[in-house]
């Protein structure tokens, strides 16, 4: 039976549809309490008294937890680090009465209702001593210092050391350009706002309670890290549930400050609790940060590369150095024999930035994007061209490694066909329809392709069904479909007879869902446990001397149909379930580990590639900027379902065209807060600003990436779109337009 490959629906489509699935703050506990969040109206200072009095007055208001009585969480105090935890110091919700940052947590109301407990919130007065404080990337740019090392580095390597002499490069290159690119800040904002339902469970004979957790997470063994080693609980007495996720982007990464406050409320009152923030809350954690960059390229009159600097400058909190991969990517695009690339940190007066849709990848690739985007029209070559001239073969940024896999080439050549790109005249302004400029565009795309450890358990039960499960999540990825889909064909089953299970700490160990880790990882652990279940069975069904697989060896047999058969006549069969009667009526079962073979896989640089082309019509008159049609050619491996692959890279092309176009998070600097804290001023698209979208998978085979030789596909749809739109907004209006988002101002003046 072949599954992988084929455009399977989503097995967990009904439940969604539907609304019998369950999210994080819809989990039905008796006894419920409910908390709301009172958040500092102040960026920096120390808070002078709280007045709890008139909330806590209300019949119905149960608590309200401060700095000034929160409970005492000694593990919680020694600064433990989530499993994503940049360096430094994590916030600490409720630590002291120091403020930090605008729209900190300085209480949390709990009461017998949401609504009780949201207008309590609303009665409590804070007085504040205030400070000065600086939260503008800009005006500090003088003061930005390389980032602190620590274990972030392995997966978000610093930039390589300088080669060459990019300066001498650069004066003495017949065609050289040099571009400033202003970067703004933006928010995560998916549909399921952050919430923890925490269930009190019994209590053992010390008085320590079983907790079951439902949180808002990509990864529910990190919230079960975070919880059991902040409040000293053992591994057994903390269980996080995270079935469905309503959207993350990153913002699920790393547990947020509800989930803390959720257990602790619930640990002091003895009490089930739910903290559930607001739409103006998830502002206040997390977001890609505001990121000026500089790119100077040279080149010889043929469009040979022969200079590159590139640096980056980002923000970050007063307490942890958060870092993205941001220059690196030039590097790894271009082969350039004299290079400098830099990345250098400010931190300022504001939460920890976070990990968002291809964090540092789509800032990055835009910077480099448009500036070769700039030197192409420089010498009169075609975009295209220009890229193919210095198309690179291996990766110098980590040590001159070939590419597990790389068909760009095929991207760049569908992509243009399909676009039809032969068609275009270069010249800026040539076209018009109607009263609008026409202008096209294209950038390169390139994300990682990484793949660590993970564990999965399958289980054969007696009445022939199959269920496999890891400890990973669904963020609307697919997982749960393509699992079921490797599942069924490995074992050779009916697909209706499988059921992947994800999202509970109970499960085998899987990293949290992120950086287009989990097909790869994930899947090649599913591959692996059913493989190995597959030995168990076949040992089980060859064991009496009855069987007609009894002199048979493993290479012998194949598993079909819901089958194990002969490879030599496969009339000569045992159905799975017969062979699972053999265990004396019990299921059988198999736990195995997957992880990469750094002797193999290590001598390769892995990476997924993309091309996008993109049709902008711009009105001259009014600024405004419609993105027509868009056309992205990606070089993903092994596609595993076509359907959730597609839906993947629409995803993320709709992104890059919000990226380019919309989404600014608005600080005012004289208050230190983002003011447009809501969907209603945080602009994002809807269904009237996209247009046609399209999708190809070029073929790719990758047999060192991982067993399926399958690429993360979650975020190199979102990388190259902002570029193209860029370059295509130039080719428009012949306005070079650097920073983002490219809004009506910038289009105008």
């Amino acid at each position: 039976m072949t599954y992988i490959g084929q455009p399977v629906k989503r097995v967990d489509g009904y439940d969604k549809v539907t609304g019998k699935a369950k999210y994080a703050a819809e989990f039905n506990v008796p006894d419920l309490l409910y908390g709301y969040v009172v958040s500092a109206g102040i960026t920096k200072g120390t808070i002078r008294r709280i007045d709890t009095g008139a909330a806590l007055s209300l019949s119905g208001v149960v608590q309200v937890f401060t700095h000034e009585n929160r409970p005492h969480t000694a593990w919680f105090d020694m600064n433990y680090k989530d499993l994503d935890a940049p360096p430094g110091s994590p916030f600490r919700p409720l630590h002291d009465d120091q403020i930090k940052y605008s729209g900190q947590p300085v209480a949390l109301v709990v009461a017998n209702t949401f609504e009780l407990a949201r207008y309590a919130a609303s009665l409590i007065e804070v007085t504040y001593d205030e400070e000065t404080f600086e939260t503008d990337l800009e005006a500090h740019l003088h003061e930005t210092r390389e980032p602190a090392s620590g274990l972030a580095s392995l997966l978000k390597p610093p930039p390589p050391k300088p080669r060459g002499n990019a300066d001498e490069a650069l004066a003495a290159a017949p065609v050289s350009i040099k571009a400033r690119h202003v970067h703004g800040a933006q928010h995560h904002n998916p549909m399921e706002m952050f919430a923890t339902t925490v269930d009190y469970g019994k209590e053992d004979k010390d008085g320590t309670p079983f907790l079951t957790i439902y949180d808002k997470t990509q990864g529910a063994l990190n919230s079960q890290s975070y919880v059991k080693s902040v409040f000293n609980l053992p591994a057994s007495h903390v269980r996080v549930i995270s079935p469905y996720v309503g959207g993350g982007f990153g913002s699920g990464l790393r547990p947020q400050y509800q989930l803390f406050l959720a257990v602790m409320a619930a640990k002091a009152l003895k009490r089930s609790v739910r903290v559930t923030l607001t739409r103006q809350q998830m502002f206040t954690f997390g977001h890609r940060p505001n990121t000026v960059q500089e790119v100077e390229l040279g080149a010889s009159a043929d469009g040979t590369l022969t200079a590159l600097k590139h640096s980056a400058k980002a923000a970050t909190s007063q307490f942890e150095d958060y870092t993205e991969v941001v220059v690196n990517w030039s590097g790894m695009l271009y082969d350039v024999p004299d290079t400098t690339l830099a990345y250098e940190l400010k931190p300022l007066d504001i939460y920890t930035p976070l990990d968002m849709r291809a964090p540092g990848g789509v800032t990055g690739d835009h910077a480099i994007e448009t500036a070769m985007d700039a030197l192409a029209y420089e010498l009169g070559m075609d975009p295209v061209e220009l890229r193919l001239k210095n198309y690179s073969e291996k990766n110098w940024t980590e040590d001159d490694k070939p590419y597990s896999s790389k068909e760009l080439r095929a991207c760049f050549q569908q992509g243009a066909d399909r676009f039809g790109w032969s068609t275009r005249n270069p010249e800026p302004r040539s076209t018009k329809r109607g009263n609008v400029l026409v202008g096209w565009g294209m950038a390169t795309g390139i994300w990682d392709a990484n793949r660590l450890l993970a564990r999965a358990e399958a289980v054969l039960t007696v009445n022939g069904k199959l269920r496999v499960s890891s400890a990973t999540a669904d963020i609307g990825t697919g997982t749960y479909t393509i699992m079921t889909q490797i599942a069924a064909e490995t074992m050779g089953m009916p697909i209706d007879d499988v059921i992947f299970k994800l999202g509970d700490s109970d499960m085998p160990w899987a990293p949290f869902q992120g950086g287009s880790l989990t097909a790869s990882t994930v899947g090649s652990a599913v591959k692996q446990v059913c493989e190995d279940l597959s030995k168990k069975l076949f040992k089980l069904a060859s064991k009496p001397s009855s069987s007609p697989f009894y002199d048979a060896r493993w290479d012998d047999v194949v598993f079909a149909d819901g089958h194990m058969r002969l490879k030599s006549d496969l009339s000569v069969a045992m159905s799975l379930r017969d062979i699972v009667a053999l265990n004396g009526g019990r299921a059988v079962s198999e736990t195995s580990t997957s992880m990469p073979n750094p002797l193999k896989s290590g001598k390769y640089s892995k990476h997924v590639h993309s091309a996008a082309f993109v049709e902008v019509e711009v009105d001259e008159d009014l600024g405004t900027v419609t993105v027509t049609r868009a056309v992205t050619a990606v070089a993903g491996g092994t596609i595993l379902n076509p359907r959730t692959a597609r839906s993947q890279i629409i995803g993320g092309m709709v992104w890059g065209i919000s990226h380019a176009l919309q989404e600014d998070s608005k600080m005012d600097h004289r208050l230190g807060r983002f003011m447009n804290h809501n969907l209603a001023e945080y602009h994002v698209p809807v269904n009237a600003d996209i247009h046609d979208l399209d999708v190809i998978f070029v073929e790719e085979h990758d047999d060192i990436v991982n067993p399926l030789g399958a690429k993360g596909l979650g975020e190199i749809g979102i990388v190259g779109m902002p570029a193209a739109v860029a370059n295509a907004i130039f080719h428009a209006t012949g306005k070079r337009i650097y920073d983002l988002p490219i809004t009506i101002d910038r289009v105008l003046y």
